[in-house]
């Protein structure tokens, strides 16, 4: 292996640990505007610090991130197909190499569809990525989507997974199953496990668990961090189990926690009222009624 593709590997998966945690901000490429990821640039500028790396598009990259980071990008290059259209799977290739040169990825990430009716065209294009990136030292993360009609069971993703290794990816990015540890031993490159929809933060944290436990080598975790209440005390959290090796009640009391500390810490505005109307009885010799003083009318009768 090439030392600079060695040295792009190491900035994603730390050598020290084997261990990696990546934030996911790429869903617009297919979801456009994201629930809590309107704003990509307010989202990802708290956060950036505690991941390891950031998988994101060029767009956001360009527009939303901080070009003075060292957090190496993992940088989505498929696409073609959105949310409402006919079919997800139908995605192709649409960043050039130069471009990922020029914006400085660590690796480029795409997907491939197993079982799909595009399967063929995405494989393909998944080796023909990595001949391609090889050729600058440039790592490759296959991430195995899968359709309303594939199942995420271990005898699917372990040939997802495989598929995916065997056309020379140096990453897969999956999801976690029963019976996971049949996925990884199958798969001869490192394994990190998708976070998925948003699920309860004790649960995503137990997800986290599960899969440092069943051999993954960490995490690419977007929904349920940046759509928690508390995304910076979530994403520390789940940093705590992939590089601090604590347990779910461990990383969920971190949690806790540090909800707790960012409560008391946010800054509180004494002289605005929560409510609009509670100092009006302060302002006693103003009347709210311009009509409130008729009773000096001289004849007061006729009210």
């Amino acid at each position: 292996m090439d030392w600079g593709l060695q040295n792009r590997l190491s900035s994603i998966i730390k050598p020290q640990n084997n261990r990696a945690l990546m934030l996911a901000v790429d869903h617009g490429y297919f979801l456009g505007p994201t629930e809590k990821l309107e704003n990509p640039k307010k989202v990802i500028a708290p956060l950036l610090k505690y991941c390891d790396s950031l998988m994101v598009t060029r767009g956001v990259q360009r527009t939303s991130v901080s070009a003075t980071t060292d957090t190496p990008m993992v940088l989505r290059v498929s696409g073609g197909s959105s949310i409402i259209g006919e079919d997800l799977s139908q995605e192709d290739i649409t960043v050039s190499i130069q471009d990922a040169i020029r914006l400085n990825a660590s690796a480029l990430a795409m997907s491939i569809f197993v079982g799909s009716k595009y399967e063929y065209q995405t494989i393909v294009n998944l080796g023909k990525l990595v001949s391609e990136a090889e050729s600058y030292g440039i790592p490759v993360l296959a991430v195995t989507a899968v359709g309303k009609e594939l199942g995420k069971d271990a005898r699917y993703l372990s040939l997802a997974c495989r598929v995916a290794a065997e056309q020379g990816a140096h990453i897969v990015k999956t999801y976690y199953c029963d019976n996971f540890e049949k996925v990884v031993q199958s798969c001869p490159v490192p394994i990190i496990v998708a976070g998925g929809k948003k699920i309860p933060e004790r649960d995503a944290l137990q997800l986290t668990f599960n899969a440092i436990k069943g051999g993954a080598v960490g995490v690419d975790m977007g929904r349920n961090i940046w759509q928690s209440e508390h995304p910076v005390a979530m994403i520390r959290a789940v940093r705590s189990i992939v590089h601090g090796n604590s347990n779910v009640d461990q990383a969920f009391k971190l949690y806790q926690k540090l909800v707790s500390e960012e409560s008391k810490n946010r800054p509180k505005n004494k002289n605005k009222p929560n409510n609009p109307n509670q100092n009006k009885s302060k302002n006693k010799n103003k009347p709210n009624n311009p009509n409130q003083n008729k009773s000096k009318n001289p004849n007061p009768s006729k009210k």
